[in-house]
């Protein structure tokens, strides 16, 4: 660390107090993670998560709040809120993904920002700025962090941290932009054999415009995506189906691009409807994930942490062989100086959102993570807060950063 010039004790001192405290915590950790990944809940409906997370923190004498910021299952606890100086907040995650479970490692992202916060609870007194940790529910739908962002929770913050696990390790996740979309088609039941002409098929709406998205497909940018799932497709085959729904992500590399590539996938849509004689609704989600603007110089120090714990990073350049996702931590990147580095639980093959990336998560490995990003994320708030010089290099990146935007 550097920049200790408002702490009674050297940067080495204080390291070494947050190391022993994360050490300390281990056991907890591990178990809060276990259980976390081992009863795995949805968007919105992560209630037994906010509650271990929640019951942690206050055994350990801080204060919870929870339901904060519009969201039932949203937490909020701050250290040194008395404290002057600057705000450094850790961010959790707990949703996990439908049918396969915390194949996306949210149970490490959560309790790694739990292990960093105790951790830098135990140097509180040294630390001349505060500590908030957030609780932020619905990351893999529904932008969480961005409902959370319009009902205040960000105010006041001068740099977020968190970490996400993967096959590798990175000073950031390769990030794109995407917009969630639900479709529904609504068309007129009949019998499919005994009278066929007194039906419209929703289902052929729908499959009309799934087509006319494959083939856009074809004419669009490399670092854009579209893709979905028919999530109703009719009852039975010999009725002619009067309502279906599709479910659709379109992506792009930034805010821009998406704006433009929306009103294209719209018109495929719209497409489906006239083609088939349907009617359609197009509900777009009110929430648009951005890519993340990563602040730099807070990730370098991440890493710097990093891989004094032993971890080998992928260099920059390289980052973008293993693909690129989405994430609400982007929005709250354009708001406020961020970083959103990635902690390898797996092996490189394996990637998120695969079946065996869950059992990855509740790993050696994974549990290994949870350690390392407990550590690395609390080094890094602590030097943060000690030193002037790295907010000011943070400040001056971010300003940068929304210029080129």
């Amino acid at each position: 660390m550097n920049g200790t010039e408002h702490s009674p004790l050297s940067a080495n001192q204080v390291s070494a107090k947050i190391d022993a405290a994360v050490e300390q915590a281990a056991e907890t950790l591990l178990e809060v993670s276990h259980a976390i990944h081992d009863k795995p809940e949805l968007a919105f409906e992560e209630h037994f998560a906010c509650g271990v997370l929640a019951k942690t923190l206050r055994d350990h004498n801080l204060s919870v709040a929870t339901g904060v910021y519009s969201l039932e299952t949203a937490f909020e606890t701050t250290i040194n809120s008395e404290q002057a100086g600057p705000t450094v907040a850790v961010l959790a995650e707990y949703d996990a993904l439908p049918q396969i479970g915390h194949a996306c490692g949210h149970n490490v992202i959560a309790t790694s920002a739990l292990g960093a916060t105790l951790a830098l609870d135990a140097v509180a007194a040294f630390l001349p700025g505060r500590v908030k940790l957030l609780g932020t529910p619905a990351e893999e739908r529904g932008g969480g962090k961005e409902l959370m962002a319009r009902a205040g929770a960000f105010e006041g913050i001068d740099a977020a941290l968190m970490i996400h696990p993967a096959g590798v390790n990175l000073a950031t996740m390769p990030s794109i932009c995407v917009a969630e979309v639900e479709v529904v088609y609504h068309g007129r039941s009949s019998h499919a054999s005994a009278m066929p002409h007194k039906g419209i098929n929703a289902l052929d709406g729908l499959l009309l415009a799934y087509q006319a998205i494959s083939n856009l497909r074809q004419h669009i940018r490399s670092t854009e995506r579209i893709h979905g799932i028919v999530q109703e497709g009719g009852a039975a085959p010999n009725i002619v189906p009067d309502r279906t729904v599709g479910q659709f992500y379109v992506r792009a590399a930034n805010e821009k691009e998406l704006a433009a590539l929306k009103p294209r996938v719209q018109a495929c849509f719209e497409a489906g409807a006239t083609g088939s004689g349907c009617t359609v609704e197009v509900n777009w989600a009110g929430v648009d994930y951005l890519d993340i603007n990563t602040n730099w110089p807070l990730a370098e120090r991440f890493r710097h942490y990093a891989e004094q714990l032993g971890r080998e990073f992928i260099d920059d350049d390289q980052a973008l062989k293993f693909g690129a996702g989405s994430t609400d931590m982007g929005n709250v990147s354009y708001r406020l100086p961020s970083i959103h580095p990635m902690l390898a639980v797996a092996p490189p093959n394996v990637v998120i959102h695969h079946p065996d990336f869950a059992r990855w998560a509740r790993s050696e490995k994974g549990d290994a993570a949870v350690i390392d990003g407990a550590k690395a994320l609390a080094f890094t708030a602590a030097e943060y807060l000690l030193s002037p010089q790295l907010q000011r290099q943070c400040g001056a990146a971010f300003e940068l950063s929304k210029g080129l935007a």
